[in-house]
Formats: structure tokens, sequence, C-alpha cells
């Protein structure tokens, strides 16, 4: 079997396979090499994902052995605002990064050989926000901003480190990018083709930086330019 890496979040994690998505590219990059596997989950925060996260990664995992990696990708629901409309998605910051550590600590007790990669959430735009909400929203205020959105990020990178874990700080990546806020996101919170491509771009850089690279991995079968157009057959022996 192909080892495996997981992608574990919410809604940015779930549509990472559309097209052009950051998971669809992981999986086409890696593809003679190992098994991207999906685990997105719309809608979800840390404290969801703590809930469930023995039922996502059983003790046993698809290919029976530990993956090579796992991506761990929360916090743009969490930074939810409190006093507005999708305040039931909210997390105080504090159990926040409490709950990304027991996430980290969970995945390194039933898999001590796997790398864990925490994303942390991405900037937010806020007339993009209002300019496509997900809910009634009564008080005509973003349900998000973007100063949350950097206090969590912040927080993700400082779990980070606690934990000894490298991290992708997409909030201040896409920061870097003129006119961000069109190019990068496509609703105020969610990925264009164009976001999608630097997280791709960053996680493949982590993990490389990790020693996980098409480079290090060895695909799982020989390629075209090693078989033998005289004998076929002795490559598979």
């Amino acid at each position: 079997m192909r080892p495996e890496i997981y992608l574990f979040g919410d809604s940015i994690t779930e549509t990472s396979f559309c097209e052009g998505g950051w998971g669809a590219s992981l999986a086409h990059h890696f593809s003679r090499t190992v098994d991207v596997v999906l685990r997105g989950y719309s809608g979800y925060n840390t404290r969801w994902g703590l809930k469930v996260i023995g039922k996502v990664f059983p003790e046993v995992s698809r290919g029976g052995g530990a993956p090579l990696a796992v991506t761990v990708f929360f916090g743009a629901n969490d930074a939810c605002l409190p006093d507005r409309c999708s305040a039931f998605l909210h997390v105080p910051i504090h159990e926040y990064k409490q709950n990304l550590r027991s996430i980290v600590s969970f995945l390194k007790k039933r898999w001590p050989t796997t790398l864990v990669l925490l994303i942390t959430p991405p900037p937010i735009d806020e007339e993009g926000r209002l300019r496509n909400p997900y809910s009634e929203n009564p008080l005509g205020l973003p349900e998000r901003t973007n100063e949350a959105a950097g206090a969590y990020a912040k927080a993700c990178v400082d779990v980070a480190r606690e934990c000894g874990s490298p991290v992708v700080d997409i909030w201040k990546k896409m920061q870097n990018i003129s006119d961000w806020q069109r190019i990068c996101l496509s609703d105020g919170l969610h990925l264009t083709q164009s976001g999608n491509k630097i997280v791709f771009e960053e996680v493949v850089a982590r993990l490389r930086e990790e020693g996980l690279s098409l480079e290090t991995l060895p695909v799982d079968l020989p390629q075209i330019a090693e078989i033998d157009p005289n004998d076929p057959l002795k490559s598979f022996s």
C-alpha cells in the first residue's frame, strides 16, 4: 500500500479537491508516491474537530500503517465573533489554542512518526463577507474580521512552536500579495484558485523541509522509463 497524507480541517479543506484546489493539487503532485486522503468538514471548529477526531482517525489507518503526515487546518470558524450572526461557531482563543494542542497530541500519540503540519486560518476580507453572507445578518456587520483572524493565526503559530510542529502561516503569506482580497479569496473567506495555489505551494515547501518530497519518496511500481521494451514483464518480477 502507498503511504498516506491526511488533510484534516474545515470547509477550506473540504473544498480542497475542487478544480484547482490545494488538496487536488497535492494529490496530483504526489500521484505516484502518496495517497492524499481528504477529511474536511464544512463549518467545523477545533472544538468539534477534537470531539470527532477518534472517529476521523481510527487506530488503524486505511493503509494499515501510520500516515506520513496530517495537515491540521482550523481557525476560520473558531474566529467568528461571539456577538455576530455566526456566534455558534466561535471558540475563545485560549480554548482554540488548547484544542490545537490536544489535536496535535492525539495524532502524535497515535502515530509517533507522523508529521503534523498546522495551517493558520486565512485573512478575511470583511467587505467580501458582507457581500456573500452565509446566513441572515440583521446587524449588517461581518461575522468575521481580519483582525480576529490574525489573532487566531498568531495563536496557531504559537502552538506549532510549542509542539515542535511545522506551520504554514497563510494569514501572513496571502497579505503579502497586492489586492489579496480579490486575488486570494472568493467570498471574503474561501479561496480562489490563486489562493489555493498559495496553500499548495506552501504545504509542499514545508513537507520538503521535513524530508517529504518527490526526491525522497519512492514510487510504488516501475516507471515507464525503467521498463525494458524487449522484455517488459521482467520489470515486474
